[in-house]
């Protein structure tokens, strides 16, 4: 049964400009940068028959390329961080593209995603990482010149069941085009 999701995937260049950003922060676990992304939609544990309809659903996504820029580092989870993140600005084709995909898995009898669509990359998650020590790295490394990339498709990515940081595998891929 494969763990799905939807995302963009990064350029490797930026992807490297994000993997010189690692160390220096106690009880972080650093995610391999193959694995960058951008989570879309998480679909999770789905059995063979409700991949395959995912899968051909999403040939009907029509949205033409757009931008993606990179912002400066952050963390989630506030007192208790457990992630250290690139964030992504929100732009419009980006809420629109992440609304509709939403829209599609519920209409497949997904249930709503939990939690409200914050752009962002994962570079860490954090295990008994203290919240001075993540302000600390954040002070020193939270600051970078932003990157844009173009996003030309988003992906289907499936992932083994672990704590998380991939492998993830690109199941599928689908063009963004005028």
């Amino acid at each position: 049964m494969p763990r799905l999701f939807t995302g963009l995937e990064i350029p490797a260049d930026i992807g490297q400009t994000l993997s010189n950003l690692r160390g220096g922060l106690p009880g972080a676990r650093w995610i391999d940068p193959e694995n960058y992304h951008v989570t879309l939609r998480f679909i999770g544990d789905i059995d063979g028959v409700s991949a395959n309809e995912i899968a051909s659903m999403l040939f009907r996504v029509n949205r033409k390329p757009f931008e993606v820029k990179l912002q400066g580092l952050t963390s989630f989870g506030g007192k208790k961080p457990r992630a250290v993140v690139a964030a992504i600005a929100p732009s419009k084709p980006l809420i629109e593209l992440q609304a509709e995909l939403e829209r599609l898995m519920q209409r497949i009898g997904l249930d709503p995603e939990g939690r409200k669509f914050t752009p962002h990359v994962t570079l860490a998650r954090l295990y008994d990482a203290s919240s001075r020590d993540v302000a600390d790295y954040l002070s020193v490394r939270g600051y970078f010149p932003s990157r844009v990339f173009t996003a030309e498709r988003f992906v289907l990515f499936s992932s083994r069941a672990s704590t998380g940081g991939g492998p993830y595998v690109v199941e599928d891929s689908y063009a963004l085009s005028a």
